[in-house]
């Protein structure tokens, strides 16, 4: 027989609206956190060993915030996307809380912006704008535009994208709302290949790039991985029916082992990354998953997941930890 789901190692109470969006920073020197944002603007700062919020932060005017990320080369500096069209660039070092930079981006859709840190300083960011179709790729430093990524057939509203570093240069996969992926060639201003991966709109994707696979979600029941081959054609490859609809976010492990989704159903899945082998339904949120996080700790007795939810609270678990 096979085990039970485990249990939540523990719960982050206290953010006091919808948890939108999660970040790990656990590498390194210092104590691990944990960084959530609510869809009343605030970013919560986990501290993963007491367990409680050491600091709170407002900058986006009560507006949701639907996206986190933190540097691998600096764990002081992060960045947040919200509602209100506005990306924050934050130095938390020494107990600062001061937002350093800031961009408009004008866009009034949920796309999660995508970083790309191509040296120590220096990174690339794609976000949404004011024109629902397009990606614009700037330089962060100087918020310099790169390019602008714009279908020529009418594929609907950017719904979301992941940007990595491949052998030819930056590669950017965006989802949009009729089903269609689009993996670009943000070097050259052009798309590589365009698959129709879902009849509803992409809700969201990840991408292994050491693989060169991916796996994209929507609002029905299937969950779709595809490949992309030496010539960057996308192509579709496994697929895996599940129980109830919807998926809000989904990420791959680092380690390439597990893959985890965050369920409008209220539930959390976990799958084999490998063959989309279903592992474990872990049950706690009373309303929908929005977003699920892994921990970016290398050594395995230290992988979390974390998975933040519209009933506002945060569940942290350790599983699968010693594949």
């Amino acid at each position: 027989m096979s085990r039970p789901p485990p249990d939540p190692q523990y719960i982050l109470r206290g953010s006091g609206a919808a948890v939108n969006s999660l970040s790990f920073s656990c590498a390194g020197h210092g104590v691990p956190v944990l960084y959530s944002g609510s869809s009343k603007g605030a970013i919560h700062v986990w501290n993963l060993i007491t367990r409680r919020a050491e600091r709170i932060l407002e900058s986006h005017a009560g507006s949701s915030v639907i996206w986190l990320h933190t540097f691998r080369d600096s764990r002081s500096r992060l960045i947040s996307q919200g509602r209100d069209m506005r990306l924050c660039v934050w130095d938390l070092s020494e107990d600062r809380s001061a937002v350093t930079d800031s961009l408009l981006t004008a866009s009034v859709g949920f796309c999660q912006c995508s970083v790309l840190e191509t040296r120590p300083g220096a990174a690339l960011l794609a976000h949404p704008t004011e024109h629902t179709e397009e990606v614009s790729v700037v330089e962060m430093r100087s918020w310099t535009p790169v390019c602008s990524l714009k279908p020529d057939s009418k594929l609907g509203m950017l719904m979301c994208m992941k940007m990595w570093q491949a052998d030819s240069g930056p590669v950017l996969c965006a989802g949009y709302e009729d089903g269609s992926l689009v993996l670009w060639d943000v070097s050259h201003r052009r798309p590589y290949s365009c698959l129709k991966a879902h009849p509803e709109p992409v809700m969201c994707l990840d991408v292994d790039v050491c693989k060169q696979k991916g796996i994209s979600g929507s609002s029905e029941k299937i969950l779709q991985s595809w490949t992309i081959d030496n010539q960057q054609n996308l192509q579709m490859h496994d697929s895996v029916q599940m129980t109830n609809p919807g998926v809000s976010q989904l990420c791959i492990r680092a380690d390439g082992k597990i893959l985890a989704t965050a369920g409008w159903d209220d539930n959390i899945r976990v799958f084999g990354w490998k063959k989309l082998k279903p592992l474990a339904v872990l049950q706690h949120h009373t309303d929908m998953v929005n977003s699920v996080a892994f921990s970016d700790h290398q050594d395995p007795p230290q992988r979390l997941l974390a998975a933040g939810s519209k009933d506002q609270r945060i569940s942290v678990w350790s599983i699968y930890s010693e594949s």
